[in-house]
C-alpha cells in the first residue's frame, strides 16, 4: 500500500488570544481582594488541569495561596509526557505554567504521592479546599485473548517510553517486525503511528529520549495499520481547523478518491514506509506465533453500523479476518484510577462523581480535568473545564461554604511528610533538573535530553 502525505496538527491546542475579563468577573475579583483571610488551597496534579485551576484561583482571588502536589519529580503532566516530540509548539504552554509556578502565592511539591505519602483527608484537614486534578494515568484494557503476549503494549505506555515517563523507561518494545497494528483511531493512535514511521533523522532534534531514538533507528517496521471498529464519520482524531468534522471528511474523501499525478504516484510507489486506516474492524484475539512466545497477528471481527447520530454503534457481522503483525498497540482510551478510599469514584465511568467540579457529598473537595469529565477533549477543553472548577470553588468560598478561620496549609503537610521520610521536590529543584536536561541536550543538538531515573534526579539535587 502506498503512503499518504498529510499535514499533522497537534492533538492539543493553545489559544492565541483571550477575551478581556467581563465586568462581573472584575467585580468578583475585587470583592475577594478586600477579604482579610488567606485561603489555603491545595491542587493535586501538575498537568494542564492542575495548572489551569491554579491560574484561575490566583488570578481571581488576590490573597489565595495554592500548593500543587505532584507524584512525579517533575511538573507539567501530559504536556511533558504525552505531547509528541515532533509537536514542540504545543509544549509552549509550559511557559504559561512556569509563570504561574513563579507566583509568590504558589508552591510546587513534587515527589509526593497523594493517597500513599499523605491522605486526602489529611490534605482536607490542612487546607480550606482541595482540588483533585490528577488526570487519567491508566489505560483501557482490550480484554481479549492474547492481550498478555509479548509484542502487545498500551499506546499510553509506548508514548510514555518515547517521551521519558520514568515508569515506562524500560519498556523496550521489539521493533524487528515489518507490520504494526494500532487499535483505536484517536489522536494518540495517530501520534504513535507517526512516530513509528517518521525517519529517525527527523526526530534527532526533538526531545524524544535517546533510548527510543536508538530503537527507532534499528526499527524494521514498514507498515502501520490504524484500526477502528466504526466508520470514517466516527473517527476520534481531530484537525485544527474550523468545522473540523466536515473538513476531516473532506480530507479523507479526497485522499481516497483523487488519483495522484505521475510524480506523486512515483513517489508513493518508491516510499519505504506506508500506513493505512482500517474501518469497521473490532479486535477479537491477538494471535500467537507458532511457538506461542509472542504476538504474530490479530484477528478482527468485521462490523457494520447500526443506528444514527450519537447512537451509532458497531455490531459484528459474523465475518472475521486475520491481520499478520508483530507489534500491537492498544489505543482505545485512557482511564483514571481512584486516589484514596475517602474519595468517591465511579469505576464504570472512570471519574470522580461531581457537580460542576464539586465532589459529591464531600464539602470542600473539588476536581478538574480528566478525572472530572473523563479523558476527552484537547487542552482548551481542559482549560475551560478547570476555570469552571476554580470559579465554583471561589463562589463557595464567598458564600461561606468552606471552613472558616486559618488553616496551616503546607506547614502541616511538610511535618507529616518529614515524619514519613518523604522529601518533596520544589519548583526551583525542578529548574535545576531542567537546566541539566537542556545542557545534556545541547551536546547532541537537542532541546533537552530528559532525565529518566528518579534516583539520578534525586542525586543531582543532593538528596
Amino acid at each position: 500500500m502506498a503512503p499518504r502525505c498529510w499535514r499533522w496538527w497537534p492533538w492539543l491546542a493553545w489559544p492565541r488570544t483571550r477575551p478581556p475579563p467581563s465586568e462581573s468577573t472584575q467585580s468578583f475579583r475585587q470583592q475577594f481582594s478586600t477579604q482579610e483571610q488567606t485561603p489555603q488551597i491545595c491542587v493535586v496534579g501538575s498537568g494542564p488541569a492542575g495548572f489551569y485551576t491554579t491560574q484561575h484561583l490566583l488570578k481571581h482571588h488576590s490573597r489565595a495561596h495554592v500548593d500543587i502536589y505532584e507524584k512525579q519529580l517533575v511538573p507539567f503532566g501530559l504536556v511533558r509526557f504525552g505531547v509528541a516530540p515532533d509537536h514542540p509548539e504545543v509544549k509552549n504552554v509550559i511557559n504559561t505554567f512556569t509563570r504561574t509556578a513563579h507566583s509568590d502565592r504558589c508552591a510546587f511539591h513534587g515527589n509526593v504521592v497523594v493517597g500513599r505519602d499523605v491522605t486526602v483527608q489529611e490534605l482536607r484537614d490542612a487546607y480550606h479546599a482541595v482540588v483533585l486534578s490528577y488526570g487519567a494515568e491508566d489505560h483501557q484494557a482490550l480484554e481479549i485473548p492474547g492481550e498478555e503476549l509479548p509484542g502487545v503494549f498500551s499506546a499510553r505506555a509506548f508514548v510514555g517510553w518515547y517521551n521519558g515517563l520514568p515508569e515506562n523507561r524500560e519498556l523496550a518494545p521489539d521493533l524487528s517486525c515489518d507490520t504494526a497494528v494500532v487499535l483505536g483511531q484517536g489522536n494518540v493512535a495517530l501520534d504513535v503511528a507517526r512516530i513509528l514511521l517518521t525517519p529517525p533523522e527527523h526526530l534527532e532534534k526533538t526531545d524524544i529520549t535517546e533510548a527510543a531514538l536508538g530503537a527507532l533507528r534499528q526499527s524494521q517496521v514498514k507498515t502501520v495499520w490504524i484500526v477502528g471498529r466504526r466508520g470514517a464519520l466516527q473517527v476520534a482524531f481531530t484537525i485544527k481547523v474550523p468545522r473540523p468534522r466536515k473538513r476531516l471528511m473532506e480530507l479523507l474523501l479526497r485522499a481516497a478518491t483523487e488519483k495522484p499525478g505521475v510524480a506523486e504516484a512515483a513517489r508513493w510507489a518508491s516510499a519505504p514506509r506506508a500506513w493505512g486506516l482500517r474501518f469497521l474492524r473490532s479486535p477479537r484475539q491477538v494471535l500467537p506465533s507458532p511457538d506461542g512466545r509472542r504476538a504474530a497477528g490479530i484477528r478482527l471481527a468485521v462490523t457494520r453500523l447500526e443506528g444514527v447520530g450519537e447512537a451509532t454503534r458497531a455490531v459484528p457481522t459474523g465475518d472475521v479476518e486475520d491481520l499478520p503483525c508483530g507489534l500491537v498497540l492498544s489505543s482505545i482510551g485512557y482511564k483514571s484510577r481512584p486516589i484514596d478510599p475517602s474519595v468517591p469514584f465511579d469505576p464504570k465511568l472512570g471519574v470522580i462523581p461531581n457537580m460542576e467540579g464539586r465532589v459529591v457529598d464531600v464539602p470542600g473537595l473539588y476536581c478538574s480535568g480528566w478525572v472530572k469529565r473523563g479523558p476527552t477533549g484537547v487542552i482548551t477543553t481542559t482549560m475551560t473545564d478547570s476555570f469552571v472548577t476554580g470559579q465554583i470553588l471561589l463562589q463557595d468560598l464567598k458564600a461561606g461554604l468552606l471552613p472558616s478561620g486559618p488553616r496551616p496549609g503546607y506547614a502541616a503537610v511538610k511535618a507529616l511528610l518529614s515524619s514519613r521520610g518523604v522529601w518533596p521536590v520544589s519548583f526551583s529543584d525542578w529548574e535545576k533538573l531542567d537546566a541539566e536536561e537542556v545542557s545534556r541536550g545541547q551536546g547532541v543538538g537537542k532541546p533537552r535530553e530528559k532525565l529518566l531515573d528518579p534516583q539520578e534526579m534525586l542525586r543531582l539535587l543532593g538528596r
